[in-house]
């Protein structure tokens, strides 16, 4: 496993959203595309901003506390049929409790636990983006457009039934 950080949360030009994680030696960078709300979720937890009703991350961190658990990290264990798929460690009186989460929930929850962020190997040879040094902004993000291009891939690819009916009720 990969130790990486959240680098950026951002919207691309067709509107959909993502989160960009990055490890340290900002080497690879793993792009992952998410719904609004997430996306929405990560970067208030980026800004530390404060809510005066807690979002779902809140809730879930607050339960975990109540529980007498904390969050040890959270993981991107796979890509599957063009699907990420998250894993959150829990520890429990010094047991791990792993839950399957997606990798939005996952990077949220992190970011407001202090957690630790990683990601498989396997997962960063199949969807890993190398960032030139030195090359501006737009050239990075034209050479990120060509390879998904290459890949047939789109940020639509990424999306389940699921997010796309979360994405369309968050509007």
């Amino acid at each position: 496993m990969v130790p990486m950080f959240v680098y950026r949360v951002g919207i691309d030009l067709m509107g959909h959203t993502f989160v960009l994680l990055a490890d340290e030696p900002m080497e690879r960078v793993l792009p992952i595309w998410i719904g609004q709300y997430e996306a929405y979720a990560i970067a208030a937890e980026l800004d530390e901003k404060q809510f005066e009703r807690p979002l779902t991350h809140d809730l879930l961190s607050s339960i975990i506390a109540a529980l007498e658990c904390h969050v040890e990290k959270v993981s991107v264990t796979k890509l599957e049929d063009k699907t990420f798929y998250g894993l959150v460690t829990l520890n429990k009186d010094g047991e791990p409790v792993h839950v399957d989460s997606r990798p939005s929930d996952a990077i949220a929850l992190a970011l407001k636990t202090g957690a630790d962020i990683e990601v498989s190997e396997e997962v960063l040879a199949q969807a890993a983006v190398r960032p030139e040094e030195g090359g501006d902004e737009a050239e990075e993000i034209e050479k990120f457009r060509e390879l998904l291009a290459e890949a047939d891939i789109s940020p639509d690819t990424f999306r389940t039934e699921d997010s796309e009916t979360e994405t369309e009720n968050e509007s």
